[in-house]
C-alpha cells in the first residue's frame, strides 16, 4: 500500500549524487499536533519510522499523533506500529529463525502448498561472525593439521 504525507513532512535534500527523501519531524510540531523536541530519541526514531510508513491502513494518521504526543503516562497503555523496513540477525538469534522458516515450508510441502510461499515479509540479514582460519588445505593432512592448531 502505498505511503501518504498526512502531514506534509516530506522532504528532500541533496546529497552531491542525487536527492534524497526524508520526513521532517519539525512539521508535527508546526501543525501543533505536538512537543517533538521534548520526546526521547528512541520515540523520535518510532514516530519518524512511522510517519514515514503511514499508509492509512497498518500506520494510520492517529497512530502517528499518537506517538507524537507520547509520555511516561502512556507508556505500555498504548499499541504503537512498528513496521522495520529490515531485519538484521546475528548469528546466535538467526539459526533459530532460519530453523523455524524451514520447519515452515516442509509443513507447507507436507500439507501439499508451495513452501516457495513462506517468506519474511521484510528482508532479512543473518551475519555470521565467527571466523576459521586455515594455514593448510588441499592435502589428505590438512585437517589433521588445522585442527591440531
Amino acid at each position: 500500500m502505498p505511503t501518504q504525507d498526512f502531514f506534509q513532512a516530506k522532504d528532500t535534500f541533496d546529497t552531491g549524487s542525487g536527492e534524497a527523501v526524508y520526513f521532517r519531524l519539525d512539521a508535527l510540531e508546526k501543525q501543533g499536533v505536538a512537543d517533538i523536541s521534548r520526546l526521547p530519541f528512541s520515540i523520535k526514531v518510532l514516530l519518524e519510522a512511522a510517519l514515514r510508513q503511514a499508509d492509512g491502513f497498518e500506520i494510520t494518521k492517529e497512530a502517528v499523533e499518537t506517538i507524537a504526543k507520547w509520555g511516561p503516562e502512556t507508556a505500555g497503555k498504548v499499541e504503537i506500529p512498528f513496521k522495520p523496513a529490515r531485519v538484521v540477525l546475528q548469528d546466535f538469534t538467526g539459526v533459530p529463525s532460519v530453523v523455524d522458516l524451514a520447519a515452515l515450508r516442509s509443513a507447507m510441502h507436507r500439507l501439499g502448498g508451495d513452501p516457495k510461499k513462506v517468506n519474511p515479509l521484510v528482508p532479512v540479514d543473518l551475519v555470521v561472525d565467527h571466523s576459521v582460519q586455515v594455514d593448510r588445505f588441499g592435502s589428505r593432512f590438512a585437517l589433521f593439521y588445522n585442527a591440531e592448531r
